[in-house]
């Protein structure tokens, strides 16, 4: 097998979204996740943009990973959770160089999952898991199915036990779901993909 074979059968980042409810989903997830965990993790939380945020402060005293706001230009690393910052897009490109971005909002919302799983579909196709978790609207159902379209993996809340199930009814709707499952089991497969892959 070639270099680049192994490559492309490897996970290469997984990017979560959440609204409503999300620090305790994120909470949970996190928590639950190594340190060594041999990808990135991009995550999109909707916050209020009037406050600066504790967000990263929350979520490092969970996890044995590294949580922090995600910078403009910054090259993203295995093992590191990256959070948009409130009122801020979050995209990656293919080099796994991050952009923050002002631009208009989506779906009412900045930072907008739709955006950042549509970057990651663009930047990793195949090598990409997007993740949905509890929040209220629409937010990431368009950026799911553009991650299933590229050959992507999607994970969702059960809309049945999630705190809001906005967010998680919107992806499991569009039948690009691979697996819909309670908070509880989600880091769990996602240790289980991106490990499998590596061997």
């Amino acid at each position: 097998m070639t270099a680049e074979e192994t490559a492309a059968d490897h996970f290469a980042v997984v990017a979560v979204a959440s609204s409503a409810g999300g620090i305790h989903a994120l909470s949970t997830l996190v928590e639950q996740l190594d340190a060594e965990l041999p990808v990135p993790v991009l995550v999109v939380q909707h916050l209020d943009p009037r406050h600066s945020t504790v967000i990263a402060g929350v979520l490092n005293r969970r996890t044995r990973l590294e949580v922090k706001l995600a910078e403009d230009d910054e090259r993203i690393r295995p093992g590191i959770v990256y959070v948009a910052p409130p009122d801020h897009h979050l995209l990656v490109n293919a080099d796994g160089v991050l952009s923050l971005s002002r631009s208009s909002m989506v779906h009412f919302v900045r930072p907008s999952a739709d955006l950042l799983f549509e970057s990651v579909a663009g930047a990793y196709g195949a090598r990409a898991i997007a993740c949905v978790l509890t929040g209220t609207g629409r937010d990431g159902a368009m950026g799911v199915d553009a991650v299933k379209s590229c050959g992507g993996t999607v994970i969702c809340e059960d809309p049945g036990t999630a705190e809001f199930s906005g967010m998680p009814e919107a992806a499991v709707g569009t039948g690009a779901v691979d697996f819909v499952l309670p908070l509880e089991e989600i880091a769990t497969v996602v240790r289980g993909l991106v490990e499998v892959k590596r061997q």
